[in-house]
Parts: C-alpha cells; structure tokens; sequence
C-alpha cells in the first residue's frame, strides 16, 4: 500500500518515526503523526491546519498532548469514563507521581512495545524498519486509504492521514477537536463546502 503515499505523506510517516527517537519512545503512536503533521509546509495537510487557525499553535498542541501522556495516554473521554466508574485518575496520577517521581506514567522509552510488531507488515519496509508502530497507528495508516477511497483520491496525501487523525477517537482527535480541527470542519476545508478550500 505505501506505493500509494504521497511524497507528502511519506515524509510525514518518516516524521512521525523522527518525532518517536527523539521521545525515545519504543513505537510510532499517532501522536507522533499528529507531530509529524504539523511540521509539514506547503501541503494540502497544512494549509487546511492554516485555514483553520491551528498555525502559530503547536505549542499548545504538544502541551495538550504531554498532558495526555502524563495521564498514562489516556483521553479525557477515557478519564470521565472512569470517573463514571468511580475512578479519580487524577488521583491515580498523583500518587503514581508522589511514588515514582513526576511524569511517571509518560515514561516514553517504557510505553509502546507490545503493540509494534517490527519487520510485520507493509508499514514495516515503507520506514525501513525503524520503530514499530502501535496498533492504533497502524490502523490510522489504513483508515487514511480509506479517507482516500471514500473520496476518489488515487492517492493517499498528508490530507488523508489528518482526515484519519479526526475521524479516530482517541488523543489527536481530542486535542485537534479542542484547537478547533474536527473531521467536519477539515472535510470542509479540504473539498467544499467551507469559506476557503486546501489545494
């Protein structure tokens, strides 16, 4: 399937694996890719990020998303449900922290190993066998070709894999919601509907 990846597209999976060495993080997560979107210039992905208003806003995106780390990766949707459960994450967070020292759940070097599967899989050859990638990363690969299909793209670009990012739930989804990108709002950006349109 990486035959079908933009130049775009690839550089961004290729930075999605820089972004997850330099966490020292054991596996690509998405939100490796969200941070390896961001960086791009000059694509469809970013000019849709530009048009609506994420530009000049990585900073309060990488804090959104170390917040989440430090919740052990966990969403605030996943922490009101434990809550609805009778589970204080805050709480678990704290005392985690009072134990083993701040930022103990975020520990990116000890987080990511089980799901990878290096050497398996079309993803492993398209970055040359770097960090594995963790299910939900994986999947989010897939869910891009489909946001292609969906939309008669021969090709998957940069556009795609923000497409999937929205449409996901989990943390890039909720931090990307929270800074005003939604998968209705970007699908309206990227092919109508909306004031301006990427491309």
């Amino acid at each position: 399937m990486f035959e079908r990846f933009t130049k775009d597209a690839r550089a961004a999976v290729l930075g999605a694996v820089g972004h997850a060495e330099r966490l020292g993080a054991e596996a690509v997560e998405e939100q490796h890719m969200l941070l390896a979107l961001l960086d791009r210039e000059a694509t469809r992905g970013s000019f849709a990020l530009a048009s609506l208003g994420l530009a000049g806003r990585r900073e309060s995106v990488e804090r959104a998303l170390a917040e989440a780390r430090r919740r052990g990766g966990l969403s605030r949707a996943d922490a009101d449900a434990l809550s609805g459960l009778g589970i204080d994450l805050t709480e678990i967070v704290s005392r985690v922290e009072e134990a083993h020292g701040e930022g103990a759940l975020a520990a990116e070097g000890k987080r990511g190993g089980g799901e990878g599967g290096r050497g398996k899989g079309w993803w492993s050859g398209f970055v040359g066998g770097h960090r594995p990638f963790t299910r939900g990363a994986k999947d989010l690969l897939t869910e891009s070709l489909r946001m292609a299909l969906a939309q008669r793209d021969r090709c998957i670009g940069d556009e795609h894999l923000l497409l999937a990012l929205t449409a996901r739930p989990g943390v890039p989804a909720e931090v990307l919601a929270d800074h005003g990108v939604t998968y209705a709002s970007l699908r309206r950006v990227l092919y109508g509907g909306g004031e301006a349109k990427a491309g």
